[in-house]
């Protein structure tokens, strides 16, 4: 089974490929996409956190993971802006 250690090594990754994409590329699609990635490499490390941080009844805590689902939420928002605005110049 996984550790918490694995996920917060594929969410480093995730954050360091989306970050050279940002920095690397002109593109603005492609930045777009690429801040997603981001944003998701967070999201997964807070999933991660939620997941293994035990609560006083024993059970997991699961506030990060509903936090998780409104920031998907706002990113999808984010995107439909931000590509109309890219459509529209």
């Amino acid at each position: 089974m996984p550790t918490l250690g694995h996920y917060l090594i594929v969410s480093g990754l995730l954050f360091t490929i989306g970050f050279a994409g940002v920095m690397l590329r002109r593109n603005i699609i492609i930045i777009f996409m690429s801040l997603e990635l981001m944003l998701n490499a967070a999201n997964l490390s807070l999933v991660a956190f939620s997941r293994y941080r035990v609560g006083a009844n024993g059970l997991p805590n699961y506030n990060a993971q509903v936090f998780v689902f409104f920031i998907i939420t706002v990113a999808a928002a984010e995107v439909a802006v931000g590509l109309a605005i890219i459509v529209a110049l």
